[in-house]
Formats: C-alpha cells, structure tokens, sequence
C-alpha cells in the first residue's frame, strides 16, 4: 500500500504563487497532480514519469512547474502567476505501473494511488 500525503494548499490573491507538495512511500514510476473545482471536469494538471519527462496541461502550461525529488520520493508544483479559475482541489497521484507511456500521464486511469486532497484558492 502506498501512502499519499500532500500539503502546502492555501488562499492567494490573482497573480501569487503557491508550491503543493506530496510525500509518497515506496517508489512510484510516474506521479503526477489532477484537480477538480466545482461543477468542473477532473483535470490531469501536471506529470513526471521515472524518465524525468514532463507533460502539462494547456491551462498551466508556462506558469506551473512539476518537480520530482527522487531520493525522497517526494513531488513539487510550483505555481506562478495563479488566475481564478486556478481555484480547485490538487490531489497528488502515483502510479506503480505507468503502462500507458508518455500520453498517458494525464489520465486518470494511470494512477493508482492517490492523496486525499488540498484546496487551493485564487481571488481575484
């Protein structure tokens, strides 16, 4: 069983920045954050494989970066310039097998272990 803790979520103004970060145990071949906001679809935000390859969504693209810490098994999202519609809750996600290669990152079916959430918040 793999466990799955994220934190760092919080309230920011338009514009700041946040860093999210997750600790998992064991090691996991791909890890990767989604989010959902309210009476939207649950979106694969950011990804890294065990290559170190990186995939984004087109809505974070250029302001949010991944960082994977290997020795501790550990994920980073740093987030900049954050907008409204950026507001949802981040769950951090691992997988143990990662079949699908690199275009599967951002699915959802990748994944098989996931954090129990952490809310971030943009006003405007």
């Amino acid at each position: 069983q793999v466990q799955v803790v994220e934190s760092g979520g919080g309230s920011v103004q338009a514009g700041g920045s946040l860093r999210l970060s997750c600790a998992a145990s064991g090691y996991n071949f791909c890890m990767a954050w989604f989010r959902q906001a309210p009476g939207k679809e649950f979106e694969g935000v950011a990804a890294v494989n065990s290559d170190g390859n990186t995939r984004y969504s087109d809505s974070v693209k250029g302001r949010f970066n991944i960082t994977r810490v290997t020795a501790k098994n550990s994920l980073l999202l740093q987030m900049n310039n954050l907008k409204p519609e950026d507001t949802a809750k981040y769950y951090c996600a691992v997988g143990t097998v990662c079949s699908g290669g690199y275009w599967a990152l951002l699915y959802k079916s990748t994944y098989n272990y996931w954090g129990q959430g952490t809310q971030v918040t943009v006003s405007s």
